[in-house]
């Protein structure tokens, strides 16, 4: 039965006690908030990665006009075209060749001549089941010196693999397998450079190894390059399905080193990164009492500040509020919908910090969160500092670049210099992409 709107009760912000939290199902869906917070990487962002590509999205006008301007606000609008579909394309029979034809006129017209296009089909060629495989074999036929890949934005792939998950295991299939080079390693599936200063990085090249990264590419030609790899790692949960995919088409060995802020994990991830490689350990001990000190002196610098943390500042948010907690930091508060790749953290930290409030993202009644509190907060991510209404904040999304114990000592840092910086929330957060061409970071 409808109800005048005047006449429903507000409803306080889901709020749970971890130790009343199922990690099966934190919170029930429902009406759905989205918050302010841009930052967060999307699939178009993604497909700007691949150097000297074009990406051209056909699906209907609604879903463009996002696109459009998610591409404007990174400055890269000569990278994008559009094929708009209509309504009778879905039931006259031209819709793989609308899909062709759609693209060879946007290669035509475009400026340069691009060395690969990225394809975005949407969930309505799904639908109405659009043959993709005939579409690429008559481009590839038209344009045999460019390289064709099918993308996807379809929003029925939330229950399989992620758009981002698909679009990485995508754009990594246009690499060709080469004649494998032992002195090459990879870092697969990251957004942006990983910190220099990491072990991870460190390791590598003080190896005398090649580092490659699409992030570090110039020119389609140095991408291609990925393929002589003999070592591909990962250590995202998004990277990890495309960084197996590649490697099982190329021979390469698939290595996946997740970004923890365990410990035992980190020094496991070091021991197994040279054995890999076949050098000697580093000083692990020395990598790690940095990382302590770290801790013990942001801890020193904040004190009992309450801090919240959002799961799009790091990919294993229960693990950095564990650590944080066993540190003496007063976590408060946690925003998370779902618990991923740090589930045995979540147990640990429900067990020795039951009183932890939980907070779902995407609830509609999530703005009106920092109604419900006010005291002065630390947030540690861009939700964070939306839902609680604090200028005090750690603005990274995915870690930022940040790895290993070197990533904990300089996010100790981050966090040091949010508590004695204040940024304007409303401007920062609204830009998309966090590290892109628009972006202040950069």
């Amino acid at each position: 039965m409808l109800k005048a709107i005047e006449s429903v009760k507000y409803e306080k912000p889901p709020c749970i006690l971890l130790r009343d939290a199922d990690r099966r199902e934190l919170f029930r869906s429902g009406l759905e908030y989205n918050a302010p917070a841009r930052g967060v990487w999307n699939i178009v962002h993604m497909g700007l990665l691949v150097p000297e590509g074009h990406q051209v999205y056909v699906c209907a006008q609604g879903c463009l006009r996002g696109v459009a301007l998610t591409v404007a606000e990174t400055d890269d609008m000569e990278r994008l075209s559009w094929v708009s579909l209509l309504e009778e394309d879905m039931f006259d029979g031209t819709l793989e060749s609308d899909v062709v034809d759609g693209v060879a006129e946007v290669i035509e017209k475009l400026p340069y001549r691009p060395r690969c296009v990225l394809i975005f089909l949407s969930c309505m060629h799904l639908f109405a089941g659009a043959d993709y495989e005939v579409i690429l074999d008559q481009l590839r036929e038209q344009f045999p010196d460019i390289d064709f890949v099918d993308c996807y934005m379809t929003p029925t792939m939330r229950e399989t693999f992620s758009p981002v998950v698909w679009l990485t295991k995508r754009m990594y299939s246009l690499i060709k397998p080469l004649p494998l080079n032992k002195r090459s390693v990879s870092i697969i599936g990251c957004d942006r450079a990983t910190d220099p200063d990491s072990e991870l990085v460190r390791i590598i090249r003080e190896g005398g190894f090649t580092l490659r990264d699409i992030s570090l590419c110039g020119s389609y030609d140095e991408f291609m390059q990925l393929g002589e790899s003999a070592l591909n790692i990962s250590y995202l949960p998004t990277a990890l399905a495309g960084s197996q995919e590649l490697s099982e088409r190329t021979g390469a060995q698939a290595l996946h080193l997740p970004n923890a802020f365990d410990f035992e994990v980190l020094s496991d991830n070091i021991v197994r990164l040279c054995e890999a490689l076949g050098v000697g350990l580093p000083d692990v001990n020395g990598y790690r009492s940095r990382a302590e000190r770290a801790l013990e002196h942001a801890k020193e610098t904040v004190g009992d500040m309450p801090v919240a943390i959002d799961y799009t500042a790091v990919t294993r948010p229960f693990e950095l509020a564990l650590l944080l907690g066993r540190y003496g930091f007063n976590v408060k508060y946690l925003i998370a919908d779902s618990v991923g790749e740090d589930a045995a953290a979540f147990e640990a930290l429900r067990g020795e910090f039951p009183d932890t409030e939980l907070y779902s993202s995407v609830n509609v009644n999530m703005f009106d969160a920092a109604d419900e509190q006010n005291e002065p907060v630390l947030a540690i991510g861009q939700k964070a500092a939306w839902f609680f209404s604090t200028d005090n904040f750690v603005d990274i999304v995915s870690n930022g670049g940040l790895y290993g114990f070197e990533g904990i000592a300089k996010l100790c840092g981050l966090i040091e210099e949010a508590y004695r910086s204040r940024k304007d929330r409303r401007t920062v957060i609204q830009q998309k992409g966090w590290g892109c061409s628009c972006n202040a970071q950069i």
